[in-house]
């Protein structure tokens, strides 16, 4: 992977949550991990009526150098937009570079 390529700059955010000093659970937050380069990749634009809603989906394809502790429960946020991540794919499992595809949240 070029470093040139990566040249557009995401935030990754993990799921907190926990339990109190009464053991009452605590409201889940995102808390920030880190902030990177990328390459975000818009894959499919498609729009369609649901439930006589108009309904967007997007879906994108994020370019970034591996973090092991990258997991599918995480979210990125680019440029305001906040992506779910539906997978976490090691390039040819060398541990170089990750493409998480992933699909916007309204």
């Amino acid at each position: 992977m070029q470093a040139g390529q990566l040249d557009q700059r995401i935030s990754v955010e993990r799921l907190q949550g926990g339990f109190d000093e009464l053991g009452q659970p605590l409201p889940d937050t995102w808390a920030h991990l880190f902030t990177c380069w990328a390459e975000v990749s818009p894959l499919l634009g498609r729009e369609y009526l649901a439930a006589q809603a108009a309904v967007s989906e997007v879906t994108a394809r994020i370019r970034m150098r591996f973090r092991p502790w990258m997991t599918a429960q995480d979210r990125v946020i680019h440029n305001g937009t906040v992506y779910q991540i539906e997978s976490v794919i090691d390039v040819r499992s060398a541990n170089r570079e990750l493409h998480l595809m992933c699909k916007a949240l309204g």
